[in-house]
């Protein structure tokens, strides 16, 4: 019978070696996301039922465990972004197809060198690694992000391709990598041709639409409610309790909804209950939050929808002030972000915060707002 493991184990070549031993073995990864607090980790290690925790101290047996299927490789907790984090059952099949289908689209060949410097409990920081081990491409894992270790990886290491988030692409000259492949929040306008935005899910097993356009094997649906739909053989088995959210025929209601460009390309819109409804208009938090993180004086922001009389909802920025002394006024705000957004998605109300919530990778927790 094949068990998960708990890896609580930093990113580096110990994490690599451990996993492979698991999966050699025959059975599954639970990647612990130890930089949480004891008791979220608790919680976590609970939900997921690992039959064993491996961390720097050794290894260790543990109660009440759960079995998986032969055939699965990963139980990856989601950001919990939108509520308590479920385990996601990716198999050895579905890696091996999301390894092809990525590397076929941005021409990794064996020369290439793929850096994991993002949180390998996140499927965008672990799929790096998997995807390797898949196709056997040189790897180097670094415990954490930080640009100067990101820089020497690429200059001396000699890594050639790396998955980010916007903050971190923020922090480092991008051309020094060959690809970067882009994801976990909005990216920004003016990147760079080979800074790849990529739209996927923990339950995708990592991006499967680059640039707006499907990876090869990936199916696309828009239903008559705007909702994404998506089909592909690097979709998740199921979640953790059993419960398997696709369809009778294989397809992911993902929750988000997307439109079509003229040019065949898919646009992501937003999380379906993240949409604010004001005047009878409708207005999409990130262009907003786009738009006013351009702003001199914003240093992050964050936009959300509260009751309102007159308007059924008010579009409210959360901001955080780039000098907090003089912080920007809501008229400010509100001429800044007209020039680029229609003037009914312009704030009406303004808060200032010390922070704005975030997952690991960037995402505004919307239901912490």
């Amino acid at each position: 019978m094949a068990r998960l493991i708990a890896l609580a184990l930093p990113g580096g070549p110990e994490f690599v070696t451990e996993l492979r031993r698991i999966w050699d073995a025959g059975d599954a990864a639970f990647p612990l996301d130890i930089r949480l607090p004891p008791r979220a980790q608790q919680t976590e290690i609970e939900a997921m039922a690992p039959a064993e925790i491996v961390d720097m101290s050794g290894r260790t047996t543990l109660p009440d465990d759960r079995s998986v299927e032969a055939g699965d490789a990963l139980v990856v907790a989601t950001s919990g972004s939108t509520g308590a984090p479920k385990g996601v059952v990716l198999t050895h099949s579905a890696i091996r197809a999301s390894a092809a289908a990525t590397s076929e689209r941005i021409g990794v060949h064996e020369h290439d060198h793929w850096l994991a410097c993002l949180p390998l409990s996140h499927v965008g920081g672990l799929s790096v690694v998997t995807r390797s081990l898949s196709l056997g491409t040189k790897l180097t894992v670094l415990p954490s992000f930080t640009a100067e270790a990101v820089t020497d990886a690429a200059r001396r290491g000699g890594a050639t391709l790396v998955s980010l988030v916007p903050t971190a692409l923020q922090r480092i000259d991008p051309a020094i990598f060959r690809i970067i492949v882009l994801g976990g929040a909005r990216p920004p306008s003016d990147r760079p041709a080979h800074v790849l935005a990529t739209y996927g899910m923990t339950e995708t097993g990592s991006g499967v639409v680059y640039d707006g356009h499907a990876l090869e094997g990936v199916d696309i649906a828009i239903d008559a409610d705007s909702e994404v739909h998506l089909r592909g053989p690097m979709l998740l088995r199921c979640y953790r309790d059993g419960r398997d959210p696709k369809t009778s025929d294989g397809w992911l209601p993902t929750g988000d909804l997307g439109a079509w460009l003229p040019d065949g390309r898919i646009t992501i819109l937003g999380r379906r209950g993240d949409l604010i409804i004001t005047g009878g208009e409708n207005v999409w938090p990130e262009a907003v939050e786009a738009a006013l993180l351009d702003h001199p004086d914003v240093a992050d922001c964050a936009v959300v929808g509260r009751d309102d009389a007159e308007w059924g909802q008010r579009v409210t920025a959360l901001v955080v002030p780039l000098d907090r002394t003089t912080p920007p006024s809501l008229e400010m705000i509100r001429e800044h972000a007209k020039s680029t957004i229609p003037a009914f998605a312009a704030p009406r109300a303004l808060e200032l915060v010390e922070q704005i919530p975030r997952t690991a990778l960037g995402k505004i927790i919307r239901g912490s707002l």
